[in-house]
């Protein structure tokens, strides 16, 4: 069934059923969950202080220990690279999305949606990670909007980026007049039976990104049902976690605290506040393809997810 844009612009986000470990307010729960995972860092610390102070004190100390973690934070922070002129290394400033001017030919025309960066600072369970990402989007077409996500899994080691730039995940999605809605989700994945599913998500059928038309494509609705439902049955199993997701509304309004449309680089950083990060002390370093601080050239030390927008071509 397809919703009108105005009543489909008022949905919840399709991953608003998925816990992320940020939101759980249950400090034991966490506990079991980074058990379950073989935490070194709470192996190493907490364990042996409830053992050896009691189980009260033992918790207070595992307090300590992660309200600093990357991972424990629900919130994440925007910013937006211009697209750069052709062959130029020189840096480019990071702004919030709602400081820039929306690129008003997109309205009712088609983009591209492509994975440049997925970097994991810390994640809990320590090591390398198997992650399951998962974007969604509603493509318009005629007058309905139809739910479109895609999946795909990185293994990446702690404190790196996985070793992507560019990757497709929507071509040819159909804008509206009111601009677009980006979600996105992070599954740790440990338990190792799931992570035959996770291999069969690195198959071919799910390597292209999704190449979206101009009507409604009547596989899209079932295809798009088994990607979330994996996601979600994932999230909730033994030895896995969720560990972030955003949503991002772009469109082409002038207000204040609106995000813009606009082609270029996204930004979507897992912070405490999101006001934590101040764009203008920070810069993309074109030679060394990173964010940098502008004083000592230090990278960002958070989880972070950058995907691109250009426009797209026949």
């Amino acid at each position: 069934m397809y919703i009108s844009q105005e009543e489909n612009m008022v949905l919840s986000s399709v991953f608003e059923d998925i816990q992320v470990i940020g939101e759980s307010e249950d400090p034991e729960w966490i506990a079991a969950k980074l058990q379950q995972m073989k935490d070194p860092d709470f192996e190493s610390n907490v364990v042996a202080d409830s053992q050896s102070k009691g189980f009260d004190k033992g918790i207070l100390e595992f307090l300590n220990l992660v309200q600093d973690q990357p991972w424990i934070y629900a919130t994440h922070q925007f910013g937006y690279i211009a697209p750069h002129k052709s062959g130029s290394i020189q840096t480019q400033p990071i702004q919030h999305p709602s400081a820039i001017q929306a690129d008003n030919t997109l309205k009712n025309n088609r983009v591209n949606i492509r994975l440049d960066r997925l970097h994991i600072e810390k994640y809990p369970g320590g090591g390398t990670h198997n992650v399951l990402i998962t974007f969604a989007v509603r493509n318009q077409v005629a007058d309905a909007q139809e739910s479109v996500s895609f999946s795909q899994t990185y293994r990446v080691q702690e404190g790196q980026s996985a070793g992507i730039s560019g990757y497709p995940i929507f071509i040819g999605l159909n804008v509206g007049s009111q601009g677009i809605a980006f979600e996105c989700s992070t599954v740790n994945v440990k338990n190792e039976q799931d992570k035959a599913i996770l291999a069969a998500l690195e198959s071919s059928p799910f390597q292209s990104g999704l190449k979206l038309l101009t009507t409604t494509q009547p596989a899209i609705a079932p295809f798009t049902e088994i990607t979330l439902g994996v996601v979600k049955l994932l999230a909730q199993r033994h030895e896995n976690v969720a560990v972030q997701k955003f949503y991002l509304g772009l469109d082409f309004e002038n207000t204040a605290m609106g995000c813009r449309l606009a082609e270029g680089n996204y930004i979507a950083v897992q912070v405490a506040d999101e006001t934590l990060i101040d764009w203008s002390k920070w810069i993309y370093k074109a030679e060394v393809g990173a964010i940098v601080h502008k004083a000592d050239s230090s990278k960002l030390p958070y989880n972070y997810v950058i995907f691109r927008i250009s426009r797209y071509e026949e």
